[in-house]
This record gives structure tokens, C-alpha cells and sequence, in this order.
């Protein structure tokens, strides 16, 4: 009689070059259907990095979606057929300036399992020092926080974005930061 749930048919409607939406009609054991829709689009990145300074750079920039700017790791999509570890490296040279003198790959995750089918490589990076008179990404503006700054942002809602805050906790999980800032006191 076969596996269920199963899908029946699946159509994908190109959006932008950015996005899909992806309609996948799904078959139960007691003969009912539903239709169901995710975004498609490349996988993500997510960076956390050190500087030799021991601060993380994050970046602020405008997110159309939620209408704000807002602070962010640096971050971005897997370009087709490109090695998300490059990906990491390239990401972060451009929104920070920051070459990569090692990168640790922490972990490959779903970032909304209802909704989106892409996935997130999230990674550590020792960066670099960054060259006198290096640029930045135009729209993007850099800060430079220790943990105990990061996490007071956290906190107060200032830095929002929930796969970067996994992406944190996956570095100091891994022994790459120390996640005592993170603690509410």
C-alpha cells in the first residue's frame, strides 16, 4: 500500500532569482490531500567570527521585511555550485572586511522546518586583522562587540534574528566562545 504521508505532486513557481514558492500536494493514510507551500531559495550561511582582538564583528543593514535595520552576523546565500566553506570565507571579506585565517564548520540545520526548505551551514571563523583602508559592502555598517556586548543586545531585542542566535550558541557549544555572556544575570 506504500508510505504515508506521501506526495502526490509537487509544482515549484519561480519568485524572483532569490525565491520560490514550492506546492507540494500531500496524500494521508485516510485518503484525505492537502496542499502545503515552503520558500525555496539557496542555502544560508551564518558566520560567527573572532577578531584577533577577540570581538565579533556584526553588521547592520536594511531588512526590507521587517521594515528596520538590523543587527545581524555576517551572513548571506550559498551562490549555485559554490562550497558553502567559501561561501563563509567570501561573506565574510565582504560584509567585514575580515579575511579568514581558519574556518570551523559547526553544523548544518533547518531553519524552519514548516515553512522553509533550504538549509543553514552555520560557521566559526578566527579571523584575521583586517588591512588598513579595507572596504565594506555599500548599505552594510560594521560594529565590533565583545560576547558580554553581543549578549546585552540579545537581551534587549537589538540583535533579532533567531538563526544567528542558534548560530552563536552552536560556536560555544563547540568550545569556539564562551557562552557564560549569554546567561541572564
Amino acid at each position: 500500500m506504500g508510505e504515508f504521508p506521501k506526495i502526490k505532486s509537487r509544482r515549484t513557481i519561480e519568485v524572483s532569482p532569490w525565491m520560490k514558492v514550492i506546492e507540494r500536494e500531500v496524500a494521508y493514510k485516510n485518503g484525505t490531500t492537502e496542499l502545503y507551500h515552503a520558500v525555496g531559495q539557496q542555502d544560508y550561511i551564518a558566520i560567527v567570527a573572532l577578531t584577533p582582538d577577540g570581538r565579533i564583528p556584526i553588521v547592520r543593514q536594511y531588512r526590507p521585511a521587517l521594515e528596520r535595520h538590523t543587527w545581524e552576523l555576517p551572513a548571506g546565500l550559498v551562490d549555485e555550485g559554490e562550497d558553502p566553506a567559501a561561501t563563509c570565507e567570501r561573506e565574510l571579506l565582504e560584509e567585514t572586511g575580515y579575511p579568514s585565517k581558519a574556518v570551523h564548520a559547526l553544523g548544518i540545520h533547518s531553519p524552519c522546518t514548516a515553512r522553509l526548505s533550504n538549509r543553514v551551514h552555520s560557521f566559526f571563523v578566527e579571523a584575521g586583522s583586517r588591512p588598513a583602508g579595507q572596504t565594506i559592502e555599500a548599505g552594510i555598517e560594521l560594529n565590533l562587540v565583545s560576547p558580554d556586548e553581543l549578549a546585552a543586545m540579545i537581551f534587549s531585542g537589538e540583535f533579532p534574528l533567531q538563526l544567528h542566535i542558534g548560530a552563536l550558541m552552536l560556536a560555544g557549544m563547540r568550545g569556539f566562545i564562551d557562552l557564560t555572556a549569554f546567561t541572564p544575570r
